[in-house]
C-alpha cells in the first residue's frame, strides 16, 4: 500500500486534534483512503510540552513543513491571514496538495490560491473551513451540481447561535459570552463571532461551487457593529407575547443572478 506524507503546519486545538485522529485512526483511515497517511513532519510557532509526538520532526518554523521534500500534504492549521497565505502559497509553488480549515484564507484569497494551484497541479481542500462536521461543501458541489442556487440563509456562526440561544431565555449578553468561553464554544478573543466577520467568511465561501463568477471578501467591506442593538422576539412559550432581547450584528450576502456575492461583483448594480 502506498505511503502517504502528511506535513501539519499549527498544533492548537484543531492541530492537536487532526494529529490525534490521523494517528488513532491510522489503520481505519489507510483502510478507507487504501494508502498509509504518514505524518512525517509538525511545526508550530509554539511548541505543545502536552503531546506526545513519538518520533515525528518538531519544528517552530513553520515554512520547514512546506519545504520538506518529502512532505505531499501540507496541512494548514495556524489560521490568519498573510502568514498563512504565505506558507500555502510556497506549499503549491512547491507542488505539494494542500489542506486548510483556514475559512479567513480562503474567503479573502480564495481566488489567487485557487489559481495557483490549478497551475501547479494540486488540490487545495477546504472543506473543513464551513461546516466540517456536516459536512456541506461536498453537497452543494456535488449532489447540488444540477440545480440553480439563488439565496442561502441560516446559522452558520455557532457561538452567535449559543448566545442568541441563551439570551432569548432573558440572560444577559456579557454573562452568556463570558460562559460560551469557558465551555470552549467562543475565543478568548471573540470579535471575528460577535462581529459577525466569522460568518462573512462563511457567507463567501459557501456559494463558491456553484458561483458563475467567484469573488473574494474584502475586509474592509464589513460593516458589522460591535454592539448589540435592542430588539424584539416572541418568547418561546407564545407568539403573541413580546420580550426585550438582543441581536448578534449579521452578515448577509445574496446570491446574484449573475451567480456573484453581493455587494463586491463589479456585475452587480
Amino acid at each position: 500500500m502506498k505511503d502517504v506524507s502528511v506535513g501539519i503546519c499549527g498544533l492548537g486545538t484543531v492541530g492537536g486534534g487532526t494529529f490525534n485522529v490521523l494517528t488513532r485512526n491510522a489503520r481505519l483511515i489507510a483502510g478507507r483512503a487504501g494508502c498509509n497517511i504518514r505524518i512525517t513532519r509538525i511545526a508550530s510557532r509554539r511548541p505543545r510540552t502536552d503531546m506526545d509526538l513519538g518520533d515525528v520532526p518538531f519544528s517552530t518554523d513553520i515554512f520547514d513543513v512546506v519545504n520538506d521534500p518529502g512532505v505531499d500534504i501540507v496541512v494548514e492549521l495556524i489560521g490568519g491571514y498573510d502568514t498563512a497565505k504565505e506558507l500555502v502559497m510556497t506549499a503549491i509553488n512547491n507542488g505539494k496538495h494542500v489542506v486548510t480549515a483556514n475559512k479567513a484564507l480562503i474567503a479573502v484569497h480564495g481566488n489567487e490560491i485557487f489559481e495557483a494551484a490549478q497551475k501547479a497541479g494540486v488540490v487545495v481542500a477546504y472543506e473543513a473551513g464551513v461546516a466540517g462536521g456536516i459536512p456541506v461543501m461536498k453537497a452543494i458541489r456535488e449532489g447540488m451540481a444540477a440545480n440553480r442556487i439563488d439565496w442561502i440563509a441560516g446559522i452558520i456562526n455557532g457561538t452567535g447561535n449559543y448566545i442568541l440561544t441563551e439570551m432569548r431565555a432573558g440572560r444577559e449578553f456579557a454573562e452568556v459570552l463570558k460562559e460560551a468561553q469557558d465551555l470552549g464554544y467562543a475565543e478568548a478573543d471573540p470579535t471575528f463571532d460577535v462581529e459577525g466577520i466569522d460568518a462573512a467568511h462563511k457567507l463567501t465561501i459557501l456559494p463558491r461551487p456553484v458561483l458563475v463568477c467567484r469573488c473574494n471578501l474584502k475586509k474592509d467591506s464589513l460593516r458589522a457593529s460591535p454592539r448589540l442593538r435592542p430588539t424584539i422576539f416572541p418568547t418561546p412559550s407564545s407568539s403573541a407575547t413580546a420580550s426585550s432581547t438582543w441581536a448578534l450584528p449579521v452578515a448577509a450576502m445574496m446570491v446574484s443572478s449573475c451567480g456573484c456575492i453581493r455587494p463586491w461583483c463589479p456585475r452587480v448594480t
